[in-house]
């Protein structure tokens, strides 16, 4: 069975699956709940990003995840872009960093609570948001907990005052 995925990005061409080769050296784990959520939101979404393969080593750069979804999902074949990269170190490091700075970002969880509230309609699939229904709830107690504590704070008499910088407690 083949499932059909819409094509929502920009790619060079459309490659079989069985002809892509991961990485061996990719140090990205990709876990199977991970996996079934990349498929979960590509079913949905359709691809959104295109596989990067290596002009040179033919290996791919980024996309290891997107693969196996599209594994998961039955598709014979993806979106890909080829790339050249200056020499093997450039392309290492772009795997690398295509990894690493997405993990180096923070969310914002005052704002994300807000735009999930308004997704969560009961209608929607919340899971292609990327947060699975454990998160969820875990972030909307956390944020809450936030928001009551900076209250209650705010509502306490203060007894001392720092003289150099006016701090109060």
């Amino acid at each position: 069975m083949t499932t059909s995925i819409e094509i929502n990005c920009s790619f060079k061409e459309m490659m079989d699956v069985d002809l892509l080769v991961e990485n061996p050296r990719n140090p990205n784990i990709h876990t199977p709940q991970q996996i079934e959520l990349i498929a979960k939101v590509v079913k949905y979404r359709g691809w959104r990003s295109p596989i990067v393969i290596s002009k040179q080593s033919g290996f791919i750069v980024c996309g290891h995840g997107r693969l196996q979804a599209a594994k998961l999902l039955n598709a014979r074949s993806v979106p890909v872009d080829i790339q050249e990269f200056k020499n093997d170190a450039d392309e290492w490091a772009h795997m690398i960093a295509d990894n690493k700075l997405a993990e180096a970002s923070k969310l914002d969880n005052t704002i994300l609570k807000d735009i999930l509230e308004e997704l969560d309609s009961g209608e929607f699939d919340m899971d292609v948001t990327g947060f699975d229904s454990m998160e969820i709830e875990k972030l909307m107690n956390q944020v809450h907990q936030e928001i009551n504590e900076q209250e209650l704070d705010e509502l306490l008499d203060t007894e001392n005052e720092c003289p150099k910088c006016g701090y109060e407690w």
